[in-house]
């Protein structure tokens, strides 16, 4: 562990790029701007016990936001295939942030697990079965997105927490902001080349009502859809939430296997 807060703060200087805003010490966030506010992803407030995929970790915001809420083991993924469009290969510096901020805040090495790996390489063999699966900011960034559902419902015991970018009220193609598909349309967009945000990176981008059936689809028994805002000014604010239950009654934590 990381005590000296001097320390600390130079080695965060010293990293190129910051995607999560992360609480290292009182009053010692890393510079980054997501979560917008962690509050409307409406996870668990206590997951003591249970066993947590986050896809897409990233510098490791809502890996580190369950093990501090209790969770007794979290595997993080990422396959560094996102550079917002912008960054340059350098600067996404792969788990080199999640590794500082795992040292700094202390959890071992069985708390807090990383894989670098795609969602489609997820399965029972490779990573076990979780209690908890985080999906934020990265369906949209998938070729296959209702193969990747597919494949987290076989290695989901309860629930699926997603966050991504939404059509209900932006489409490129329609007018940007304010000309999306309103009122509970089922439809998703493709995006060949770089017409959502100037990323190469993003493909699918899906109504929320069309993100619900997905989740349906996949083998999920229920499926709870909310809005970041409802009448977002800008494209980056037009984002929905979504919560896949496996059952109704919370199952016991799963077991590591």
């Amino acid at each position: 562990m990381i005590t000296d807060e001097e320390s600390i703060k130079n080695q965060i200087a010293a990293f190129p790029y910051w995607y999560h805003k992360i609480e290292l010490r009182k009053g010692i966030i890393t510079p980054g701007w997501a979560p917008i506010d962690k509050r409307i992803y409406n996870i668990p407030a206590d997951m003591t016990g249970m066993r947590v995929l986050d896809i897409g970790a990233w510098d490791g915001f809502w890996t580190f936001e369950a093990l501090k809420r209790g969770a007794r083991q979290v595997v993080a993924i990422d396959d560094f295939s996102d550079y917002i469009g912008e960054l340059r290969p350098e600067d996404r510096q792969k788990w080199a942030t999640f590794d500082f901020c795992k040292k700094v805040l202390g959890f071992d090495d069985e708390q807090c697990q990383r894989k670098e790996m795609s969602v489609y390489e997820v399965c029972e063999e490779s990573t076990g079965v979780f209690d908890i699966i985080f999906f934020f900011g990265t369906l949209y960034h998938l070729r296959h997105p209702l193969l990747a559902l597919d494949n987290l419902a076989k290695i989901c015991t309860d629930a699926i927490y997603i966050e991504t970018a939404i059509l209900d009220d932006y489409s490129p193609y329609r007018g940007g902001i304010g000309h999306g598909y309103p009122d509970g349309q089922l439809v998703m967009e493709f995006y060949p080349q770089d017409q959502l945000g100037h990323n190469y990176s993003n493909w699918w981008v899906p109504t929320l009502h069309c993100l619900g059936q997905m989740i349906l689809a996949s083998g999920f028994e229920k499926a709870d859809l909310w809005k970041l805002t409802d009448h977002p000014k800008e494209p980056g604010l037009c984002r929905g939430f979504a919560k896949g239950v496996k059952v109704e009654h919370a199952k016991q934590p799963s077991a590591n296997r």
